[in-house]
């Protein structure tokens, strides 16, 4: 008991010494230091609320055809029967990816947006991206070449809008379909792309200054376009909506939205 006696006594001594300390600091020191410590406080819990908010968006782009939402349903459900028909709604969903629901643990949702690749729904596209984390373009390997002016027009249009370029929006170029036996190599598709954005890239550059409607010029002046001259990260990989070959999507999607 005199133990405890004498601590308590010892306590009240420090509180009392301490009470004594603040008094005769200026008061204006005493606002400066609540000042501090107030703006510390926000500080940190903006950097908190920041990191919880960060972006969970991941957005698939691309033709007609090529397979977005077949992908979108491999993602969601591990399933194909749903993406069989051209999609002229956007598919949109917030879920676990089907390869992780057998997890343990807490795994953070991703929310996918699969946008119609008809010509006159692409305007769509404009109000995701400020929320995107990244983009995947889906190119369709087995018909690639007939197609392959207008993946570029629209894949071009993509990689010079302000909120691509400025956000450093990271695209992936996945080419689907790559089961088929006829279907395009990635670095048949990726060469073939640069050299139809490195065609574009000059003729749009050449129009009047009237005419342009991107917000930024695609690659290095005087030198052939590639995409690694892109402010973004542009990287190409192969995918196969109907055998469920996707590692190289998740790996992406996973890459930019974290665990």
């Amino acid at each position: 008991m005199e133990g405890s006696e004498e601590i308590v006594k010892k306590l009240r001594e420090l509180l009392q010494q301490s009470e004594k300390r603040i008094r005769e600091i200026p008061q204006e020191q005493l606002y400066v230091a609540v000042a501090v410590l107030i703006a510390t406080f926000l500080f940190f819990l903006l950097i908190r609320l920041f990191k919880r908010t960060k972006s969970n968006t991941i957005i698939l782009a691309g033709l007609s055809g090529s397979g977005k939402t077949l992908l979108f349903y491999q993602l969601r459900d591990g399933s194909s029967h749903q993406g069989t028909v051209t999609s002229m709604d956007p598919n949109e969903g917030t879920f676990v990816l089907h390869s992780e629901s057998a997890k343990v643990g807490k795994i953070k949702p991703v929310h996918v947006i699969d946008v119609p690749g008809h010509s006159r729904l692409r305007t769509k596209l404009d109000e995701y991206l400020p929320q995107a984390a990244g983009l995947v373009f889906v190119v369709d390997a087995l018909d690639f070449l007939p197609n392959c002016r207008g993946a570029a027009e629209y894949l071009y249009d993509i990689l010079t809008k302000g909120s691509v370029v400025e956000k450093k929006i990271p695209v992936l170029i996945l080419c689907n379909k790559t089961d088929k036996v006829t279907a395009h190599t990635k670095e048949f598709i990726r060469k073939q792309l640069e050299k139809e954005l490195d065609k574009l890239r000059t003729s749009r550059t050449a129009l009047s200054e009237a005419d342009i409607t991107n917000e930024f010029t695609l690659g290095v002046a005087g030198e052939p376009f590639s995409f690694p001259q892109c402010h973004n990260k542009v990287t190409v990989a192969e995918s196969s909506g109907l055998t469920g070959e996707i590692s190289h999507l998740e790996q992406f999607i996973r890459e930019y939205v974290r665990p």
